[in-house]
């Protein structure tokens, strides 16, 4: 898994992408927190639950079903978020899923159960850049830790960092030319 540092990069790209009203400040601490909440299944170790079960890490929290689950749940509370109930729900959702497709991306564990309820296999994307973080603090510190956070570093932060420029220089242009096509097109009804 990639570490939880790492995770928040997807909500903060999707806040990047978006208008600063339609993602209010409450809406993205949200959106970061769900990012990191499937992890919290490693609580399964503790409770003698073996990492293959659904119930294990990277099972059933790991899921899009999860995922969409959650984001129908919070989006009940759009109004105290506010925003809209659908960008709830989107934000929520790509949040939540891109946790298990990070994990999917990495290069150990058991893979994934992104498609639980319906099949308890367990799934990594095609290609796996990631180094795996191991579980836990203690294991983290020294040279793997550092293995791990290059790596995230050049296949998780560079793209998200590259694509929320690009959605925020695209958001820009979209904004200093509406005045240019009003006035364009103002100026064609005033011709005709």
């Amino acid at each position: 898994m990639p570490t939880m540092i790492s995770h928040i990069a997807i909500p903060l790209a999707i806040r990047l992408g978006l208008r600063d009203s339609d993602m209010p400040r409450r809406l993205l601490l949200l959106a970061m927190f769900c990012s990191i909440l499937p992890d919290f299944d490693v609580v399964a170790f503790r409770l003698g639950i073996p990492y293959e079960s659904q119930w294990g890490h990277r099972g059933f929290t790991h899921s899009f079903f999860f995922a969409a689950l959650l984001g129908l749940m919070v989006s009940a509370f759009s109004q105290r978020l506010g925003a809209r109930p659908m960008l709830v729900f989107g934000v929520i959702f790509l949040s939540t899923a891109s946790h298990a497709l990070l994990d999917a991306a990495t290069n150990g564990g058991l893979g994934c159960a992104l498609f639980w309820p319906f099949t308890e296999q367990r799934y990594f994307l095609p290609w796996t850049p990631i180094a795996v973080s191991p579980i836990g603090i203690k294991n983290f510190l020294g040279e793997r830790g550092a293995v791990v956070l290059l790596s995230e570093f050049y296949w998780v932060w560079l793209p998200v960092i590259v694509s929320s420029l690009l959605f925020y220089t695209i958001r820009l242009l979209r904004l200093k030319m509406k005045p240019l096509i009003k006035q364009t097109s103002a100026a064609s009804d005033s011709d005709t």
